[in-house]
């Protein structure tokens, strides 16, 4: 029984001495059908057609003799390796490595790739790299039948972004083409294809960059959480008072900890006021929507995105009736509008849903519109008390209820 395979990456370069020997002696071939073409893969051994990747390691796990897999790009990248690792299969993996289609593809584009994320879409997780490539801006989509340059661009109408599409990377088949997303949704694109998601403004400068992935050009010396409102551009006294107790740091804090935002999610901000939770939630890695019918808060919050060097996008218009044309939200924060707003936020299902009320009449009225709709609700009182540390007087008390709601499918 083989309890040995070795994993050859192939990017169109001729096979390296190590990858042909490895051939040379294979009894047993897995790969895609332009792998199995090859000429090196040797005429009697047994060829696997590649599809589940489970089934071939089963196959190699029973097979007498030398195994091989072929696989694009580099094989640990998001490829094979991982699944014949599996303790399952009881395989010994030797890996000979090849350059990754993301590589190849910001090559082709002649980018930097240090700063940008890299997703997997398949139909089941396509809406989730969507919302990345809504949240920052350069991802590298590594697509799949279903899921391709098309499916991207129709999720994300009303987004501008220029597509990078590289198709059949590595063969004499391969072609790159640059659009825009609107127009990447009118064309049929070859398999297998990798997506460059570029724009929603400057391409972020990462000089002094010690990790890979995103690199926020956050404001000099901002640190932390629940910054007071005045902390974002175009909040003033009057523009901080009118939104009320809706921007105090402590309930947005509490707000952003029920709702826990992160990469691959979409989160509706309803009442974004100044731009606070928007921008914080998108600091987490959140795609954002911030609605506000108020112009000027659209323009604040817009400001506070720029300043502090995160990706999110404003919908100027009423809730509920701006909410029909929104994509689906994972997580929702409302910060007013009442129970029309509440049932139509529960009608889309998100995950979870907070809001606030002053009263405890509100906070009931809120509370029963979300438990009718089908949500699990947590009520509590939060109060803060802002002292003057000059003189330890009190200069501002607040006093709020946190109604926080989770889906009543998803509830323990």
């Amino acid at each position: 029984m083989a309890d040995r395979v070795t994993v050859i990456g192939w990017d169109g370069s001729p096979l390296t001495r190590a990858a042909t020997a490895a051939l040379s002696a294979a009894t047993l071939v897995a790969g895609a059908a332009h792998h199995l073409a090859l000429p090196e893969v040797p005429q009697g051994a047994e060829r696997i057609r590649l599809g589940s990747v489970d089934l071939a390691a089963r196959r190699i796990a029973g097979h007498r003799g030398s195994a091989v897999v072929l696989a694009d790009g580099d094989p640990g990248f998001f490829g094979v390796v991982r699944t014949l690792r599996a303790p399952e299969h009881g395989l010994e993996v030797e890996v000979v490595p090849a350059v990754s289609s993301v590589a190849t593809a910001f090559a082709r584009a002649g980018m930097p790739w240090e700063d940008a994320q890299t997703v997997v879409a398949h139909p089941r997780t396509l809406r989730r790299a969507v919302n990345v490539c809504r949240a920052h801006h350069k991802v590298a989509v590594l697509t799949s039948p279903g899921a391709g340059p098309a499916e991207l661009a129709l999720l994300l109408e009303g987004v501008h972004r220029t597509f990078v599409i590289c198709e059949e990377l590595g063969t004499d088949r391969e072609q790159v083409t640059v659009v825009t997303s609107d127009a990447a949704a009118d064309h049929v694109w070859r398999d297998p294809n990798v997506v460059l998601v570029i724009g929603g403004g400057p391409e972020q400068r990462a000089e002094g960059a010690w990790i890979a992935g995103r690199h926020p050009a956050y404001p000099q010396g901002v640190r932390g959480w629940a910054l007071p409102a005045d902390a974002y551009p175009g909040a003033t006294t009057d523009t901080v008072g009118r939104s009320g107790e809706g921007e105090a740091p402590g309930l947005r804090a509490a707000q952003l900890a029920h709702l826990g935002p992160r990469t691959g999610d979409l989160l509706w901000d309803i009442g974004s006021g100044s731009g606070a939770l928007a921008v914080e939630a998108a600091r987490f890695g959140a795609a954002v929507l911030a609605v506000d019918s108020d112009p000027g808060a659209c323009a604040r919050t817009t400001a506070a995105a720029r300043a502090f060097g995160v990706q999110l996008q404003v919908v100027e218009g009423r809730a509920p009736h701006v909410l029909e044309r929104l994509p689906e939200p994972d997580v929702v924060r409302i910060g007013g509008g009442g129970a029309p707003v509440v049932i139509a936020v529960a009608d889309r299902r998100p995950e979870r849903i907070v809001t606030h009320a002053s009263t405890r009449d509100e906070a009931e009225a809120l509370g029963a519109a979300l438990t009718e709709n089908g949500y699990t609700v947590a009520c509590s009182l939060l109060q803060s008390v802002e002292l003057d540390a000059a003189a330890w007087s009190e200069r501002e008390r607040t006093v709020v209820f946190l109604l926080s709601a989770l889906r009543s499918d998803l509830a323990p």
